[in-house]
């Protein structure tokens, strides 16, 4: 399932930058500060690991961007680096972070204030402060500001990522058998992954451990009448899915299909109440309301929905912005989200269903088809 897949494009990283130095007018910041991780990814196409030697990338509110790099990697870095040439080394003995005030300095100071991107780390951030007069602020109105709107070809990426899940997990549930342990159903599913092209994986629950939300490390072993729960997804280009299904190993009792079918109508009010324009939170108000009218929680109490009802998904499974209480962001074509209350029992068992979805200007379009009845999956 690999032909077809077309990248981000040049030009579309290049309108994401442009749009953060919007972003940066209006917060009054000089630049802001990126470590290697997603965010770098995402505005300059480029992943660097964290270690002790700051490698960062400064995207000012006016200029090329600029890298700040240990001496012995420039050559690696200058191999990954698509946008800008300026690249400044520091040596083992010497600090990188004032050669970040620098680069700052020399793109124009305006306002004294550099954003500091939410993963980049304290002593990095306290190095800048300490090496600078520059005040440092958050720079998630600009990062997130830009991310959490998707593209055309963000969304095709996931919905590419979206349907090679569904068919590993279709082709993995197809080995189910007694005995087996959670161990062998996730390689099945990994091997799954492989088979169609891609590195992805997944969780898998059994029993009375599918009602821990993120699963168990205790050994188990699959019997007929088991819930069955597997949680996970791949990447395409970098942008991810994240898919639950619930079944059962055999024939289901009526109290598992009755708990499951309610998780249906809790899943399917979450779809409806994303609306253009309405709260974030209307979703989770909305399918916790279901669970809490059958007798379930209230609020996070279990047996019930002991988590928010999604969270915002692209080139991290899990980013901004989140359908919880209290998240008055308006709804916006091109956000991205889960849709997965879950419904937890503890020592009895628990039942998620979980696809992502995409907001358009007439509201939001799931990326897979949800599952029908406990017995029937994938749609």
């Amino acid at each position: 399932m690999t032909s077809g897949v077309v990248p981000i494009s040049d030009d579309e990283r290049r309108a994401r930058i442009a749009k953060a130095q919007r972003l940066m007018e209006e917060e009054k910041l000089d630049a802001i500060f990126l470590e290697g991780t997603a965010a770098c990814f995402y505005f300059a196409n480029m992943r660097w690991g964290q270690s002790e030697r700051t490698f960062g990338v400064v995207i000012p509110a006016q200029g090329e961007l600029a890298y700040v790099c240990p001496g012995f990697e420039e050559d690696r870095a200058r191999e990954l680096i698509t946008f800008g040439t300026d690249v400044r080394v520091w040596q083992e003995h010497e600090s990188p972070y004032t050669l970040i005030a620098d680069i700052i300095k020399d793109r124009g100071v305006r306002h004294g204030r550099v954003g500091i991107e939410e993963r980049v780390r304290f002593f990095i951030a306290d190095g800048i402060r300490k090496a600078s007069s520059l005040e440092l602020a958050d720079a998630t109105p600009v990062t997130a500001g830009c991310r959490v709107i998707k593209t055309a070809a963000e969304i095709a990426l996931m919905q590419r990522a979206n349907d090679v899940t569904i068919e590993a997990y279709r082709l993995a549930l197809t080995t189910l058998q007694p005995g087996m342990t959670q161990g062998d159903l996730s390689n099945n599913i990994s091997a799954a992954f492989t088979a169609l092209g891609y590195d992805g994986g997944a969780s898998a629950q059994f029993g009375i451990y599918t009602a821990f939300p993120h699963g168990s490390r205790t050994p188990q072993s699959l019997k007929e009448g088991d819930v069955v729960m597997i949680d996970g997804g791949t990447g395409c280009e970098g942008y991810r899915s994240d898919i639950t299904r619930t079944v059962v190993m055999g024939q289901a009792t009526q109290r598992q299909t009755d708990i499951w079918n309610l998780e249906k109508r809790a899943q399917d009010a979450g779809f409806a109440a994303a609306e253009i324009g309405a709260p974030c939170e209307n979703v989770d108000i909305a399918a916790r309301k279901v669970i809490i009218d059958a007798g379930f929680g209230p609020g996070y109490q279990v047996p019930g929905l002991p988590h928010r009802t999604g969270h915002g998904i692209g080139i991290e499974g899990h980013e901004w912005t989140n359908f919880v209480l209290g998240n008055k962001t308006p709804l916006a074509a091109g956000m991205c989200f889960s849709d997965e209350p879950m419904i937890a029992i503890y020592g009895e068992f628990g039942i998620r269903l979980e696809d992502c979805l995409y907001m358009t200007d007439d509201g939001p379009r799931f990326f897979t088809k949800q599952s029908v009845a406990i017995d029937q999956p994938f749609g």
